[in-house]
C-alpha cells in the first residue's frame, strides 16, 4: 500500500509549474500602464472642466456628468491597482501573490457601475416629470469633448478587454461614458433646434440601461470568479474528456479549474496511472498541451499509481 510517492491530498507528486517552456513569454509584457496613465489624465482634466462649465451654465446634466466621469477615474484607478498588484512576486504568505485583486476590482467595478447608472436613471425619471432647460450650446461642447476624452481611453482599453475581465471594466466604464456624453451632444442639439428640453432626460435613461447591460455581465463574471468558479472559456468536462484520453491514465479526479486572476487559470488534478510513474517528459507535455489547448498556465498534476481512495472530495459528476 505504501508506494514511493507520497500520497496526500495536497499536491502531492507531479508538483509541475513548468513556467520555463517557450510558450510562456505571452504572459509577462501585455500591460496597459500606459493606457491606464493616459486614461486617468485625461478624465481628470476633463472632470475638472465639465464641474467649471456646468457650474458656470447652471447646467444639471453637465454637473451629473461630471460626477459620473469622477467615478471613472475611480474606476480606472481600482483596475490599474488591481493590475499592479497582480504582477507582485508571491511571497511566503501570499503564495498567489495578488492575483486576485484583478477579480475583486472587475467586480468592484461592475458594483460601481451599476450603482451610478441606476442614480443616473433615478434623476432622469425626476427630470422627465419637470423638464428643464438645457445649457445649449456650452453644453454641446463640453460633451463633445467628453466623448473624445472617453472614446480615446476606451480604444487604449480595447485589445484587451476581450481577454481580461478586469480591463474589460476599464474599457466599459469609458466606452459607456462615450455613448453618455454622445447622448448629452445629439439632446443639446435638438434641444436648441426644437426646444425639446425632455429629451434629456429620455437618452439618459436610455445610454443608463445600454451600460447596465454590459456591466451586469461584468459583475456576473467576476462574482463568479471571486467565488472560485470555472472560468467561461473553459468546458470543464472536455479539459476531464482530454485528460483521461492520455496514454496511461485510467482515471482523473479531483479536478479543480480555478482563476487566479482575471487573466491566469489554474488546474489540479489526480491522474490513475497503474503501469507505473510516466516521468517528468509525461507530465511537461502535458502542462504544455493544456497551456495549449486551454490557456491554462497553472497545473498541478498528482500521479496516483494505485488508485487508492485518498479521502478527498467525491469525484466530480460530469453528467
Amino acid at each position: 500500500m505504501n508506494h514511493p510517492h507520497g500520497h496526500t491530498c495536497s499536491h502531492g507528486h507531479g508538483h509541475d509549474h513548468s513556467h520555463a517552456h517557450a510558450g510562456h513569454h505571452h504572459h509577462g509584457p501585455v500591460t496597459h500602464d500606459r493606457a491606464f496613465g493616459i486614461g486617468i489624465a485625461l478624465n481628470v482634466a476633463f472632470v475638472l472642466i465639465e464641474a467649471f462649465y456646468g457650474w458656470r451654465s447652471d447646467s444639471l446634466a453637465l454637473l451629473a456628468d461630471a460626477g459620473h466621469n469622477l467615478s471613472d477615474v475611480a474606476g480606472l484607478i481600482l483596475a490599474w491597482g488591481a493590475a499592479v498588484a497582480g504582477r507582485l512576486r508571491p511571497t511566503s504568505r501570499r503564495t498567489y501573490g495578488w492575483a486576485r485583486a484583478s477579480i475583486l476590482a472587475a467586480l468592484a467595478n461592475g458594483a460601481l457601475l451599476l450603482f451610478a447608472m441606476g442614480a443616473l436613471a433615478l434623476e432622469a425619471v425626476q427630470r422627465i416629470h419637470s423638464p428643464e432647460p438645457v445649457g445649449g450650446w456650452t453644453v454641446i461642447v463640453v460633451a463633445a469633448v467628453g466623448v473624445l476624452v472617453n472614446g480615446l481611453t476606451a480604444a487604449l482599453f480595447m485589445s484587451g478587454s476581450k481577454d481580461d475581465l478586469n480591463i474589460r471594466g476599464a474599457f466599459l466604464h469609458m466606452a459607456g461614458d462615450a455613448l453618455v456624453s454622445l447622448g448629452v451632444v445629439a439632446a443639446g442639439a435638438l434641444y436648441l433646434q426644437f426646444g425639446w428640453a425632455w429629451l434629456d432626460p429620455v437618452v439618459s435613461l436610455a445610454i443608463a440601461g445600454v451600460i447596465v447591460a454590459g456591466a451586469w455581465g461584468l459583475f456576473r463574471q467576476s462574482l463568479h470568479l471571486a467565488f472560485d468558479g470555472v472560468p467561461e472559456s473553459i468546458e470543464l468536462a472536455e479539459v476531464h474528456a482530454w485528460l483521461s484520453s492520455q496514454p496511461g491514465v485510467t482515471d482523473v479526479h479531483d479536478l479543480h479549474v480555478w482563476a487566479l486572476g482575471t487573466s491566469e487559470i489554474a488546474l489540479t488534478a489526480h491522474l490513475v496511472m497503474p503501469a507505473g510513474y510516466p516521468g517528468d517528459a509525461f507530465v511537461a507535455g502535458i502542462a504544455l498541451e493544456l497551456e495549449q489547448r486551454f490557456q491554462i498556465r497553472h497545473p498541478t498534476l498528482q500521479i496516483e499509481l494505485d488508485g487508492i481512495a485518498d479521502g478527498c472530495v467525491p469525484p466530480l459528476n460530469l453528467g
